[in-house]
Order: C-alpha cells, then structure tokens, then sequence
C-alpha cells in the first residue's frame, strides 16, 4: 500500500523521468511532516526545505500552511464523494449499493491513512472559515450516504429500528477510527476490513 503524499521515485535509475510538479512536491512533503511530527510543530520552512522549493512557491501555491492542511484533507473527501456518487447512483439493488459504498470508503481511508489521521487529528487547527468549509463537504457526504439508508428502511429492505443518522453514525465511527489501529502489516488487506464492517453495517440493518 502506497500512503498518501509519499514522493515517487523512479525506478531503474535512468534519470529520465520529469520531475514531480511543484503542488504535488509540496502537498507530499507536507503530509509527511505532518503525519511524523504534527501540525502545529512542523514550521513552513521545514515544509518548503523537504520539497526542495522556495517559500515563495510554497505562498504561490497555497497561501498559507493552513491551506495545505485543508487541501490534504480535500483531495480525500473529493475521491470518496466521487466514488460515493458513482457507486450510489448504479442500477444495483439498494442493499447492493449500501455494501459498496459503506465498503469503498473504508478501502479509500484505509489507502490514504496519513491523510485521514492528519485530518482528524488537527482539524481544529484550521481556520474558522475553513472549518466551516469542510463541515459543509462533510455534511454532503454523509447525506448522500444517510439517503441509501433511508432508501431502504422505505422500501422494507432494512430496518428502521434505528434512525438512519444513527446508522451513518455507527459506520463513520469506524472509518474514523482506522488510523489509530490499522496497520499495513497486519494479517487483514484494506479489503477485508472493508468487508468486514460493512457486512457488520448490513447485519444492523437486517429486519
């Protein structure tokens, strides 16, 4: 597994390849310190002396550490957004789609870890507005997700013992908790986790 924000290198040493776009150096460089060292102790110029550029590419292209912060956490959300809306929005059964979804997003958290830890873990650090922000992308998130539940406790294809919110509640409980004690290590890949708690979110909802 390939954790977010790690620089690729090339392979078989031919010296050929282009190098990593400026954005891209920056936002891996910054997701490795924070993943190392935390947010609030990592400093801008330790950020631009790690991905070999300047302060002023740094400000050129983001503005403000901050910015990086919220950007680290943007790009995952905007991948499982747009996976959630593909997936939900297929021909399957509801139960089908539910399994899907509930899965890809733990496989998608599970393969961008570092990302999703630095999130969780300094969110509050943002600013204001920009926390404002990703509530606002989160809350998308959850009611697309929330609706495939409410879906199927209408049709009778799940319970509707618990509220739906609950259930959503329940599932994003888990994900949130992935980078405390997953590891690539471990005797389970991101699919099976993935398989896992989902089956456990459908036996929930099992009338």
């Amino acid at each position: 597994m390939t954790r977010a924000g790690t620089v690729r290198t090339g392979h078989g040493g031919t010296g050929t390849e282009a190098p990593e776009p400026v954005p891209q150096r920056l936002m891996a460089a910054a997701t490795r310190l924070f993943a190392e060292q935390g947010y609030d102790r990592t400093s801008v110029q330790e950020i631009v002396e790690a991905a070999g550029v300047t302060k002023g590419a740094l400000y050129h292209y983001f503005g403000s550490k901050d910015d990086l912060l919220h950007e680290i956490y943007g790009r995952l959300l905007r991948l499982q957004q747009e996976r959630l809306d593909l997936l939900a929005g297929s021909e399957a059964p509801v139960e089908q789609r539910l399994r899907d979804v509930a899965a890809d997003v733990v496989v998608t958290t599970i393969d961008n870890l570092d990302d999703a830890m630095i999130f969780f873990r300094s969110m509050h650090q943002l600013s204001p507005e920009k926390q404002k922000q990703v509530r606002a992308e989160r809350r998308r998130y959850h009611e697309r997700f929330r609706a495939l539940v409410e879906e199927g406790q209408h049709s009778g294809v799940f319970s509707d013992a618990t509220p739906a919110d609950l259930v959503v509640d329940y599932h994003f409980g888990s994900v949130h908790h992935l980078s405390s004690w997953y590891s690539a290590g471990g005797h389970l890949t991101p699919q099976q986790v993935a398989e896992h708690l989902a089956d456990l979110l459908l036996r929930a909802l099992r009338p």
